[in-house]
């Protein structure tokens, strides 16, 4: 086995930055990259710390805190980790990782190094292992959760449960689990990766003002002027256990689409919409239902809509019974006034349903889950079926 090495800590200036060192004879290239503090020579013995220098012949590089982690697993032989704590600015991360790689070690990414040290538990399988590199990347707490609770319930336990049993249950049976857990993950993955939400609507109904409310910061402009935004402005914020990812975009409307720039706005609206999880669309009930052009329902279709009936302060002219179907889950709300956002956050909940969410229940939430459970669902045989279910416990990641 080579050495790898990797950055786990984020991008950009920090006060401390941690590099992994993972492989077989570890201690001979610290002999020769890390100089100890004092006078004693350094045991490279699992569970010391270390203090130094990394040094490149005779230039200091960084003072460093190394630990000494030892084998992968606790009480088994096999490759040595080690954590090399430097100061965090950037060039000297750069300038220790390159000595690395002079040195011969391997650079890989963070997730490869989570990957490859898991991969030495041979009590985890294949479901486990992407739960544990998933985690990194789940943005609410219940995200967390619903993975924490893959690596041995779950999907894990699903799938043991199949194929220990594929012989006496009917082939039926695994294929209508396999679709209702396919089914179910389209809300867990939303809960586990963010609720990718497009602000849509006319000219001046109060989508930028709606933005600023939900993500408590003035992060688009609001004008009485219509078509004040050209381009789409992003924001976060939490409701419930969603992390919603707010995209407030140019209004919708064809008349708006004149000019070289205008046209440019249209576009990458209709753009993000594509690629919405959910759509708020912001209408102006001050106003009557005129402004709800054919164009704009057509780019709505097949979308998962709440219609925000805005400016709720002001008198009501807007009749909401004629709302094709599509577009007939509402919430009434002033944005101008902070009303009604309660109210709205219960309903995004509802509109995408998480409020009732089992965050125990087994759900995919890779790719390869995804595509394996599809052909589970697809499958003729038995034999097909296990062969499929020992792909989703046992098989390799592409990492």
């Amino acid at each position: 086995m080579s050495i790898f090495a990797a950055v786990m800590t984020g991008k950009g200036t920090g006060a401390i930055a941690t590099i992994q060192v993972f492989g077989d004879k570890i201690e001979s290239l610290l002999k020769k990259i890390f100089k100890p503090a004092g006078e004693k020579s350094s045991q490279f013995k699992t569970g010391a710390i270390l203090i130094g220098s990394i040094v490149n012949g005779t230039r200091i590089i960084d003072q460093v805190i190394i630990g000494c982690e030892g084998p992968a697993l606790s009480g088994v032989e096999g490759p040595d980790t080690f954590a090399i704590n430097c100061h965090g600015n950037p060039l000297i991360v750069e300038d220790i990782m390159n000595l690395l790689k002079r040195n011969g070690v391997k650079l890989i990414t963070p997730e490869q190094m989570l990957y490859k040290i898991l991969s030495q538990d041979k009590s985890l399988n294949t479901i486990a292992i992407e739960a544990k590199l998933a985690i990194s990347r789940a943005r609410t707490i219940e995200g967390t959760k619903i993975l924490t609770n893959q690596t041995d319930a779950g999907l894990s336990e699903k799938a043991k449960y199949w194929q220990k049993n594929i012989g006496k249950i009917p082939i039926s049976q695994i294929k209508s689990e396999a679709e209702h857990i396919l089914r179910a993950s389209e809300t867990g993955m939303l809960i586990i990766f963010g609720c990718k939400t497009v602000i849509a609507g006319p000219p001046n109904t109060g989508k930028s003002t709606l933005l600023n409310r939900l993500s408590g910061k003035a992060k688009a402009i609001v004008s009485e002027i219509k078509g004040t935004t050209r381009d789409w402005v992003s924001a976060q914020c939490q409701v419930g256990p969603l992390a919603l990812e707010l995209f407030d975009t140019a209004g919708l409307d064809e008349i708006l689409a004149a000019s070289p720039v205008d046209n440019a706005s249209q576009q990458k609206a209709a753009q993000l919409l594509k690629g919405a999880d959910l759509v708020l669309l912001v209408l102006d009930i001050s106003e009557t239902n005129d402004q709800l052009k054919k164009t704009l329902i057509e780019k709505l279709a097949d979308k998962k809509v709440l219609t925000v009936l805005n400016k709720s302060d002001l008198a009501d002219k807007f009749d909401s019974a004629k709302l094709p179907p599509q577009l007939a889950a509402t919430i009434r709300i002033s944005a101008k006034l902070g009303t009604g956002l309660d109210d709205l956050a219960r309903t995004i909940q509802h509109r995408v349903g998480v409020d009732k969410f089992d965050l125990r229940q087994p759900l995919c939430f890779t790719h390869r889950q995804e595509q394996l459970l599809g052909q589970l669902v697809k499958a003729k045989s038995k034999i097909t079926s296990r062969s499929i279910v020992t792909e989703l416990l046992n098989g390799r990641l592409n990492v």
